[in-house]
């Protein structure tokens, strides 16, 4: 396909102002094929945050409910047909799904109806999230795996932001041809972005006290009581330091009871949400960020705070040991227990003003994160996905999407919860 501009329709259950690393991974691949020259149409759920009279250029809202054990988390109940209205009308080139469930097949239909292909990102390892939904009684571990050949059939081409990502689809049996694109993040920041001494001085932060920041979502398959048990050990050689866990989720209960039992309250800073503008003053501000988690595919928060020239200290997986290759970048280790060194390694580096491992390596990473690298290199693929296309067995297809939309049809899926 000739190098022209191409109307994109991006089919989401999750999309701002939810804040998340699915979101934050639209957001980026919207502005970037825009500044591509592409148009980019967002196909979503409503949000009981967005008010009905607020103009969204280019955004579709369609009604939804809360999905079962992830509240802030939405599905599509209606609009099937006004969606393949509008994707007629705006003449969609190509379709790019980002959810499995009612606005992936949404997409599906609309792709299919259009002749056009569909492509997805399959952006969530389910395996980790399943507790959720019924404590597993529903949906298991092993149940994904026929979820995800439900899903994938009929799709043009799949986008797994990691090389793990893409040995579990293969693993799980999926045979549509996969392609590893990473998020990208911003990397040529402005210098207003950075509005790091302000935050400090708005949570009450001394100007001399080291910072830890966790960011993202609190919830259980984020281990942070882990980050929570290794910032104690800090308070023992650093008591001035303070760690800010920023974001909501459904575990905040249990970590505040966690850091009240291990009597750090006083040190540890919770912020609520975080609008995703303000995200970069609060890695800036950070001298190092944590995670205990080992349940990411990627985790744009990585290599968002790695943008912000702030080390990383988590744990090992196969997406991050090809990015995490040198300590000026951060430090990676096997099991919780071992995040307490390299974190305050960092502090005290930062508090003495010294340089850790090789700078000239954190800017090939930069290079490799950056969100303008992501853009090329998404547009390349919906290129080869228009080439390739071919419309065989859609029938079959289409009999395959019908059946795959009847496992969530029952009610006890949605909460009734507005």
């Amino acid at each position: 396909m000739e190098d022209s501009d191409m109307n994109v329709g991006i089919f989401t259950d999750t999309y701002l102002p939810q804040l998340s690393g699915v979101s934050t991974s639209i957001e980026t691949l919207k502005n970037q094929l825009e500044r591509l020259g592409h148009q980019v149409y967002i196909f979503t759920s409503t949000d009981p945050n967005v008010p009905e009279n607020v103009a969204e250029p280019n955004v579709y809202r369609f009604a939804s409910v809360p999905f079962v054990g992830f509240k802030e988390r939405r599905v599509t109940y209606r609009g099937a047909i006004a969606a393949q209205e509008i994707s007629k009308k705006i003449n969609l080139d190509i379709v790019h799904t980002q959810t499995e469930f009612s606005l992936g097949l949404f997409g599906k239909s609309v792709a299919r109806n259009l002749h056009i292909p569909v492509v997805h990102t399959y952006h969530t390892n389910y395996e980790d999230y399943t507790h959720y939904i019924f404590n597993g009684r529903i949906i298991k571990p092993g149940s994904v795996k026929v979820i995800l050949r439900g899903y994938t059939r009929g799709l043009t081409g799949l986008v797994a932001p990691s090389e793990q990502t893409r040995t579990q689809l293969i693993d799980y049996g999926i045979k549509v041809p996969i392609e590893i694109i990473p998020t990208g993040v911003k990397v040529a920041h402005d210098v207003n972005e950075n509005q790091s001494v302000a935050l400090r001085k708005r949570l009450g932060i001394d100007v001399d006290s080291p910072v830890v920041l966790y960011l993202g979502r609190i919830a259980f398959e984020k281990n942070i009581e882990a980050v929570l048990e290794s910032f104690t050990e800090i308070l023992a050689d650093l008591p001035n330091a303070r760690l800010i866990i920023a974001g909501d989720g459904p575990a905040e209960e249990a970590i505040h009871n966690h850091a009240t039992a291990l009597e750090i309250m006083d040190q540890v800073i919770f912020t609520g949400y975080v609008e995703h503008e303000e995200a970069y003053s609060y890695y800036r501000l950070a001298d190092a960020f944590i995670s205990a988690s080992e349940s990411e595919t990627q985790g744009l928060t990585y290599i968002e705070a790695m943008s912000a020239d702030t080390p990383v200290v988590a744990m090992h997986s196969p997406y991050l040991d090809t990015i995490v290759t040198d300590p000026n970048v951060g430090t990676l280790v096997d099991t919780p227990d071992e995040l307490t060194q390299p974190l305050k390694a960092y502090l005290l580096a930062k508090q003495n003003q010294q340089t850790v491992g090789n700078p000239a390596v954190r800017q090939q990473i930069l290079h490799e994160i950056d969100e303008r690298t992501f853009g090329k290199r998404i547009v390349a693929f919906y290129q080869e996905a228009i080439a390739v296309y071919h419309e065989e067995d859609l029938d079959e297809i289409a009999d395959s999407d019908a059946e795959y939309a009847r496992i969530f049809e029952r009610p006890s899926w949605f909460r009734k919860d507005k």
